[in-house]
């Protein structure tokens, strides 16, 4: 089923070798089947052979998370993606243009970059000129590098993620997963940490994550209230380019900030 790339803010992770859960995951905004670390690399061939038939029920996007280029299950991958109804295709360790271009090109459909390596990292720029919308594979960034899987450690690579996808005019990024799937409390934390950031949704791996991250994703009820009245008061300034509101200064930015949380916060809003 297509669907717009800027509307994937909740994709659930599922295993191509699970088809029995395709159609449950369907809750979510977009369906990633999962051909790369999910599957047994002996199974993958079972997998892939079965996808066909296995997607005909699920209704919702679907997105294919394939191999990476240079391994041996990428080009069967890719080959098959070509073939069935996709949303896009993920392409796991995104690292290069040329990769990112190949597989789009093939597959007929828009590419998510996965960046989760440092070379990703280093190449995000032209990842991002080459894809439709970029992911942050943050687990296995953080293995690739040796570092700590932590909100500081995770800051300059995130931020970088952000910064190439607003210059290549992409939506912006899905952060990486939460491993703990029942901690309802650090899944809504790690969201508002992602909006802090800049990113603008997150990978799902169980969907018990899926009600708090779109908590976290939401703006509080003070952050509606405050850009509501931010609004009203731009609305009623007769034209000046800045306005008083509770002893602050409300300029164009201000306005802007409010509008994207009013914007974050639905239609009711």
């Amino acid at each position: 089923m297509p669907a717009p790339i800027d509307r994937l803010n909740l994709p659930l992770f599922v295993p191509a070798d699970r088809p029995e859960r395709f159609a449950k995951a369907a809750v979510a905004d977009a369906v990633i089947v999962d051909m790369e670390d999910a599957v047994a690399p002996d199974a993958r061939a079972g997998a892939r052979a079965n996808l066909a038939d296995a997607l005909k029920d699920v209704n919702a996007p679907i997105v294919l998370r394939i191999n990476a280029a240079g391994t041996e299950w990428f080009d069967a991958d890719l080959a098959a993606a070509a073939t069935l109804p996709l949303a896009a295709v993920m392409l796991a360790k995104a690292e290069t243009a040329d990769a990112c271009a190949h597989v789009a090109r093939t597959a007929g459909v828009p590419i998510i970059a996965l960046v989760e390596t440092a070379r990703g990292i280093s190449n995000v720029d032209e990842v991002a000129g080459a894809s439709a919308r970029m992911a942050f594979g943050s687990i296995d960034y953080a293995a690739d590098l040796g570092m700590g899987h932590t909100r500081a450690s995770l800051m300059a690579a995130r931020s970088a993620l952000v910064l190439a996808a607003r210059l290549a005019g992409q939506p912006a990024p899905l952060d990486g997963v939460t491993t703990a799937t029942r901690d309802a409390a650090l899944i809504e934390a790690d969201c508002r940490h992602a909006v802090e950031m800049g990113l603008g949704g997150k990978l799902i791996i169980h969907p018990a994550q899926l009600e708090p991250a779109r908590r976290g994703f939401a703006p509080s009820n003070d952050e509606i209230a405050w850009a509501r009245r931010v609004v009203t008061a731009a609305q009623h300034a007769n034209g000046s380019a800045a306005v008083q509101l509770d002893g602050a200064m409300i300029d164009a930015p201000v306005i802007t900030r409010a509008q994207q949380i009013l914007a974050r916060s639905g239609p009711s809003a």
